[in-house]
């Protein structure tokens, strides 16, 4: 008996995926990565989930981009050999992908998640939200071209909620923050809504947040495991890699692991969409170089000086772009090094071929 095919739809298949698909009819099968183990995937495609390695052509690009490699949320192309193993021989090009700083203490970014619609930076009511650490996720949420929503979670526990998600609205301007709880089942409504239309939604977040049970609410059933969080309010780990999780109904949701830290790869224009306030007063500086320290003329001082920016938020700023400009200059002398490396290379080949 032949196995029903799987609705690729229901996880975002659509006429434009179709249209890049078109140009690998003859090499295999599409469908969509929902889990890497190192060089191993589980691609789940219309004839049902395969586990496959990676083909030559996806090698040679890793080779030259660890960026290029599968990526959960990523839709790829899939050849079943004859004699049993497949192998993903492409990925269709992204259209949303959470980059970071790799946590190698290289200058290349490490892919988060790929192809999500919708970022939630997940953050726990209790104890009490850092607002520096939610504008550096809503950077990388901006920054990775998907809609970044601030989903606050346990508000069985904060006694002032909205109190809260009021401080983290002016911390996150134009961004929906929604307060919800898994345990009374607030706002959960509103976090379905996210995904209507077959949507996929990314929970981005630090330990002990609440996203493994919130990935649990949105599908109705235990299918990721929960811990308490310590008393010392830290999170423990409980998902250790990036999974995707279809919801009945449609849409998928791709729990991460908790992150310690998060550094920016190349976050320009999600700084920019983070703080257009600060964005905006720096327009109306006396000098074009203004440092925003002390000199005569700066909006953002008088900003600060009369209230309507808080002290916080400029440091918070100031603080993301000087680690974006540090790693600017490390990518800078990394590809330096690369070139002298190839141009070296060649001098010697050159010097052989001579004698």
């Amino acid at each position: 008996m032949t196995a029903p095919l799987l609705d690729l739809v229901g996880l975002g298949w659509d006429d434009s995926w179709r249209e890049l698909a078109s140009a690998y009819a003859e090499t295999g099968e599409v469908g969509r990565v929902v889990r890497v183990d190192k060089t191993l995937c589980t691609v789940v495609t219309e004839s049902g989930p395969v586990r496959a390695s990676y083909g030559a052509s996806i090698l040679d690009a890793v080779a030259a981009d660890v960026r290029a490699a599968p990526c959960t949320g990523d839709w790829c192309v899939v050849r079943h050999w004859p004699d049993g193993p497949s192998t993903v021989e492409a990925i269709l090009e992204r259209r949303t992908a959470v980059v970071r700083a790799a946590s190698s203490g290289t200058s290349t970014g490490q892919v988060l998640v790929a192809n999500v619609d919708v970022l939630a930076v997940v953050v726990a009511l209790h104890p009490e939200p850092n607002l520096s650490r939610i504008e550096r996720l809503v950077t990388l949420a901006w920054e990775s071209g998907a809609r970044p929503v601030v989903v606050l979670t346990k508000a069985d526990l904060a006694t002032d909620a909205e109190l809260l998600a009021a401080d983290v609205r002016v911390a996150a301007p134009g961004v929906d923050v929604v307060v919800c709880s898994t345990v009374t089942g607030e706002g959960l409504a509103d976090v379905h809504a996210l995904v209507a239309g077959n949507l996929t939604i990314g929970l981005l977040g630090a330990s002990g947040h609440g996203k493994s049970s919130l990935t649990n609410a949105l599908v109705g059933a235990e299918v990721l495991t929960t811990k308490q969080i310590r008393d010392d309010g830290k999170g423990r780990h409980t998902s250790v890699r990036r999974e995707l999780v279809p919801l009945p109904g449609g849409g998928a949701v791709i729990d991460t692991p908790g992150l310690r830290g998060v550094g920016l790869q190349e976050a320009a224009e999600g700084l920019a969409s983070t703080f257009p306030d600060i964005e905006a007063l720096v327009e109306r500086c006396r000098f074009n170089d203004c440092s925003h320290e002390g000199e005569p003329g700066c909006a953002v001082q008088s900003a600060v000086a009369d209230g309507t920016l808080a002290e916080r938020r400029l440091d918070s700023w100031r603080r993301l772009r000087r680690e974006m400009v540090w790693m600017a200059s490390r990518t800078d002398a990394r590809l330096r090094k690369e070139q002298l490396k190839k141009w070296k290379a060649i001098t010697k080949q050159n010097r052989s071929f001579r004698r």
